[in-house]
């Protein structure tokens, strides 16, 4: 315990760190120490700080709520990674296995495809909607449908069952968002390939209002069932001795991460290997209890992604990079060395 507690103190430390640096990084560069002023200083009464208006938007209306959804989202998918792995007992388990994120980009898809004119018609505020609600409800149905299909009609399956499950749906949903994509205009279709892309250009202090709730609900949720996933680790036979209820455990843990990572699809895009890469680093960090593993794998999720959110905005300046390319860059050479790592130990 005093091990998780000193590298989330560290993590802590580091996602301040991260999130100065993201508030003064962009095309308009505010010094760090009127940032600090601004943020801190200024709220709490103990200075007065000099910045112009333009500054005080740009913090507080543009960087701040990107700032706050970055961590949101980059929680959400670290955790939910380190659940995946702990319920599939399986290293390279990612929270896209269980359809999540295929079943989102379907309700996008659609969204985007087939309520185009719907969106076109429809006043701002509820364009802005339509698309975070139709990739979520994606999300959590395709979720559910893996589940269902996976524990059969009387709950008896074996989690791997649930994982061939979760494949076959996303080989079927790509199939279907393959074929939205052929009958999209080039306009759609931009949009659908920017949204694929993931990206927190679109951070507002409404829609992380709407993502909050539901990624608090997941990553509080995780770390309950960490002692059960622990003994998951021994076998479900094993576990179901002990006298785990393998079937709720499942549906625990799968409905957390469809609706953290339903939710953070919705508000960023695909955002890719999060939660493949930060549970591994907080295992070595902290070993292997899960329920240690899932709260650093949230703290280093958000610090990753507020760090990766700034860094893809500082190298293409004044432009910026898709967030989700970006950790695509960082996580692919990772993965690679991982399957490189469990073929040797094979």
């Amino acid at each position: 315990m005093w091990r998780t507690s000193r590298v989330a103190a560290v993590l802590a430390v580091l996602l301040l760190v991260a999130a100065l640096v993201s508030a003064t990084t962009g095309a308009l560069a505010v010094p760090l120490s009127r940032a600090l002023g601004l943020l801190f200083l200024e709220p709490l009464g103990l200075a007065s700080v000099t910045a112009s208006e333009t500054e005080r938007t740009v913090l507080f209306t543009l960087r701040a709520p990107r700032i706050v959804l970055a961590a949101l989202v980059g929680a959400a998918l670290g955790s939910s990674g380190a659940g995946v792995q702990a319920l599939f007992r399986n290293p390279l388990a990612d929270p896209g296995l269980v359809g999540v994120s295929a079943g989102a980009s379907l309700g996008a898809a659609t969204a985007i495809v087939l309520g185009g004119g719907a969106l076109a018609a429809a006043p701002p505020w509820a364009r802005q909607a339509l698309l975070p609600l139709a990739a979520f409800a994606g999300g959590i149905a395709t979720t559910w449908l893996v589940l269902k299909l996976g524990t059969g009609l009387r709950g008896r399956a074996a989690t791997v069952t649930v994982l061939l499950a979760g494949v076959a749906v996303n080989a079927l949903v790509g199939a279907f968002v393959g074929l939205l994509s052929q009958i999209a205009d080039d306009g759609q279709l931009r949009d659908l390939v920017f949204w694929t892309m993931g990206g927190l250009d679109g951070a507002s202090w409404p829609l992380v209002a709407a993502t909050a709730p539901w990624v608090l609900l997941a990553i509080l949720a995780l770390p309950r069932a960490g002692r059960t996933l622990d003994l998951l680790a021994l076998g479900e036979q094993e576990a179901g001795y002990l006298g785990v209820d393998v079937r709720r455990v499942r549906a625990v843990v799968v409905g957390a991460v469809a609706i953290g990572v339903g939710a953070s699809v919705a508000a960023a895009g695909l955002i890719g290997f999060v939660g493949l890469v930060v549970p591994h680093l907080a295992r070595l960090a902290v070993g292997s209890k899960n329920k240690s593993v899932i709260v650093i794998s949230a703290l280093g999720g958000a610090t990753l992604l507020v760090g990766a959110d700034a860094a893809a905005r500082f190298v293409v300046r004044p432009s910026e990079l898709p967030v989700g390319l970006f950790t695509a860059a960082l996580g692919a050479p990772f993965f690679l060395w991982l399957l490189g790592r469990e073929t040797r130990a094979a």
